[in-house]
């Protein structure tokens, strides 16, 4: 599975990690990341509706239990099992409720695409375009690897409340999509750094930036299902 998210916007530098900012709230660059990821959460939310295989696991219900332990038939006792059922049939969710409800932590509920238990991870190739001369990129807007450390925290979930920046969970994002659960999912990145020649806005600062990130999602299983569930 491949598709492109889509940022412009400022992408400040790791660098100040959590320190007093000035204007930032003290909350320093985990404002930021958040404010990323409620910009992903939009993106990944139309995809969880427009992509077929998602969409169907956002629709069908499933029923989550584990098998008696007097049970002797296959799969054997006490095997976790994941059953698509008719929506009448107690406990019965989406998947994605049933990811939601797993992921409880900041006062809302998060839905990684990739998550450790679902067995994938996934490639990033970024296009990164900025207006800041070569030269400038040091010195100015911190260099490429520190601000790509920022992109990486913006598409996972946030750890606990401080990650949020001072942010709260909106009435609109429930659940919350996110990219990752964990950064360390991300198994491959390539960064293409190009000139932005879209003039700029003067609302726009010199330093703002437009990513396109190609995800690919890699199954590390040498048998892959079609109708397997993120």
């Amino acid at each position: 599975m491949e598709f492109r998210l889509i940022y412009q916007g400022a992408l400040p530098s790791e660098k100040c990690e959590d320190k007093l900012v000035s204007g930032s709230g003290g909350y320093g660059r985990a404002k930021d990341k958040h404010r990323l990821r409620k910009h992903f959460h939009l993106q990944l939310r139309e995809l969880w509706k427009q992509y077929p295989d998602l969409r169907a696991q956002s629709e069908q219900r499933y029923a989550v239990y584990t098998t008696p332990r007097n049970q002797v038939s296959a799969p054997g006792a006490g095997v976790p099992q994941i059953e698509a059922v008719p929506s009448g049939h107690p406990n019965a969710k989406t998947w994605v409720e049933h990811i939601a409800d797993n992921y409880l932590r900041c006062g809302g509920r998060f839905v990684p695409l990739i998550r450790n238990a679902g067995g994938f991870t996934c490639d990033l190739s970024i296009l990164f375009l900025r207006r800041d001369n070569p030269g400038n990129l040091i010195e100015n807007h911190g260099d490429i690897d520190n601000r790509i450390k920022v992109l990486f925290d913006g598409l996972r979930m946030p750890r606990d409340v401080k990650e949020l920046g001072g942010y709260a969970i909106d009435q609109d994002e429930e659940p919350f999509f996110c990219l990752l659960e964990d950064d360390k999912l991300i198994t491959s990145v390539t960064v293409i750094t190009d000139h932005l020649v879209i003039p700029k806005k003067t609302d726009e600062d010199i330093g703002d930036v437009l990513l396109v990130i190609h995800v690919t999602m890699v199954n590390p299983s040498a048998i892959f299902a079609g109708n397997r569930l993120v």
